[in-house]
């Protein structure tokens, strides 16, 4: 039995270990501030749900007492593609339980893949969906109290289809990354996606302006994928339910038996997977190894930074070389130009493209955008080095250089983004003026130098091991994005304030001063707050390597 006394003892011993591990956590100032971010975001996702259950709940009651029960359809839809991509947009608020770790321990198969399930109806995205179903469900019943008899059903099977559905995803999406070909062709094709994906509204905008043929043209091309969209899970299931609003039983069962194919087509794919992890399946590739090689080997000359030690530098490259080999982070980097692009191509009211009356301020938009970049690689700084961060407490090298090592890294990497905004702006719009230039590159520095500030000691207050080769898992703890936003948000405000004032007066020298003089102090708090981060880090050194090394 699936549920017998063994397995049921067994999920009772999870859940022990998962409320214990919680509790402890509370011990601790950093756990403290984690719970504290987690309430805010559990308070967001709340927001979402029974807000997002409500408003789909009036809707559904509108199209059923208006006899539009089809355009139910719409609804499921907008549930089906947000419980799909919500998990992975939702890996950048919460931690992920690695469930696969649970193998080493003596779990029945029937366990396994239950724990598995469970962990993913557990998941904010499973809960928000299942609750604007419920708002669905609420509202057809409202409309027709008869008919929730039949609706119920039919969405529950819709709701369990998704779960099975997202799991499935998870997990074939994690035998296909095992392979560095197959990551590098996904990584690729995902990015391309995304970046596309961008560009659909502003391109709809300028080449099919909004008139009535263009309407007559949008319906007629609907229509020829309605019959595509009614085979599919949303489709069947506003069909099983609009057929029953109608009055055909005969129809409404053929749909809602055509929906079960789907969960018992996905539980045959996520069983697939599972039972391979369960058996043993190594993921990992064997490195080959290489012939000896005759002779000496060649040594190349590492990175020199004119007017740092060779040990800053060393660690200069060590981060460049890191960076360079995250896909998603490169992607990152590109998209303050992707975001100016769009505007460049989005049409306003008038027919031009945005910002097209304000191009001066493109420089600073985008440059305000690129900050954004800093909450994972500075408020995290030894998220990447992983179990390796010891090394920096073994080598005869002081801490505060690898703080400046990474830092200059850091920096050097703002600068080049700022180069491709310049340039960026200079093709898509129109140069900026020297003053705007000025003005915004002395705000960048003294954002820069708040939040290299702010970072070191987030980074050694609050470490927390990242991958920076996977997506989803580039982001620093929960306490430290809540502080990384807080912080954010205040250079943001000043910022803008400063330059709108400005501009507003014809003063943008002033802004530039202003900035300059920002900038001169948070060096100085820079320069002042090194030395105790360094002695913070000395102090920590136990809990930093602990925290990083961890599997």
């Amino acid at each position: 039995m699936i549920f017998s006394g063994a397995t049921r003892g067994q999920f009772a011993a999870i859940a022990r270990l998962r409320w214990c591990i919680f509790i402890n956590s509370l011990r601790t100032l950093r756990g403290r501030l984690e719970m504290v971010s987690k309430v805010f975001f559990t308070f967001g996702f709340s927001v979402m749900g029974i807000g997002g259950a409500i408003s789909l709940g009036v809707v559904s009651y509108i199209f059923v007492t208006k006899t539009n029960s089809e355009w139910l359809a719409a609804l499921l839809w907008v549930i089906f593609v947000s419980w799909q991509l919500f998990p992975v947009l939702a890996t950048t608020f919460t931690e992920a339980f690695d469930s696969t770790s649970l193998l080493r321990f003596p779990l029945t198969y029937s366990s396994y893949f239950i724990i598995r399930l469970a962990y993913g109806a557990l998941d904010p995205g499973t809960l928000i969906g299942f609750l604007w179903l419920c708002g669905i469900c609420v509202g057809v019943v409202v409309a027709k109290p008869l008919l929730g008899l039949w609706a119920a059903p039919v969405l529950l099977v819709f709701a369990l289809l998704n779960l099975l559905l997202s799991r499935v995803v998870f997990a074939w999406l994690e035998r296909w990354l095992a392979r560095r070909r197959t990551r590098e062709i996904m990584g690729f094709i995902f990015f391309l996606f995304i970046i596309s994906f961008q560009f659909i509204g502003p391109m709809m905008q300028r080449f099919w302006p909004e008139s009535h043929q263009a309407s007559q043209d949008t319906v007629a091309v609907a229509s020829r994928f309605l019959p595509v969209e009614r085979a599919l899970p949303p489709g069947l299931a506003a069909s099983a339910i609009a057929h029953a609003v109608d009055g055909k039983p005969s129809e409404a069962v053929g749909a809602g038996a055509l929906l079960c194919v789907y969960p018992l087509a996905f539980f045959w794919l996520l069983n697939l997977r599972l039972r391979a992890q369960y058996h043993g399946e190594n993921l990992g590739e064997a490195v080959a190894a290489r012939a000896a090689v005759a002779g000496k080997p060649v040594v190349r000359p590492g990175l020199s930074v004119p007017g740092f030690s060779n040990a800053i530098s060393a660690i200069v490259e060590k981060e460049f070389r890191y960076l360079l080999r995250s896909g998603p982070m490169l992607f990152i980097f590109v998209m303050p130009v992707v975001v100016l692009l769009i505007f460049r191509v989005t049409p306003g009211r008038s027919g031009h493209s945005l910002l097209s009356h304000t191009a001066d301020l493109a420089f600073p938009i985008g440059a305000a955008y690129s900050l954004l970049i800093l909450t994972n690689l500075v408020f995290n700084s030894f998220g990447g080095d992983a179990v390796g961060v010891q090394a920096y407490f073994a080598v005869p090298v002081r801490f505060r250089d690898v703080l400046i090592a990474k830092n200059l890294a850091q920096a050097s990497i703002i600068g080049v983004e700022m180069l491709m905004l310049f340039v960026a702006v200079c093709l898509l719009f129109e140069p900026p003026t020297f003053s705007i230039t000025l003005a915004t590159l002395a705000g960048m520095l003294f954002a820069l130098l708040v939040s290299l500030t702010v970072g070191n000691i987030l980074s050694v207050y609050s470490p927390r091991k990242i991958d920076l080769g996977s997506m989803g898992r580039q982001k620093p703890p929960t306490s430290t994005q809540f502080a990384a936003l807080g912080c954010q948000f205040v250079i943001f405000a000043l910022g803008a304030v400063t330059l709108l004032m400005a501009r507003y007066f014809n003063t943008i020298w002033v802004a530039a001063v202003f900035f300059l003089v920002l900038a001169a102090i948070a060096l100085a708090v820079y320069l002042a707050f090194l030395p105790r981060t360094e002695k913070m880090a000395m102090d920590r050194r136990e809990i930093i390597i602990a925290e990083l090394s961890k599997t």
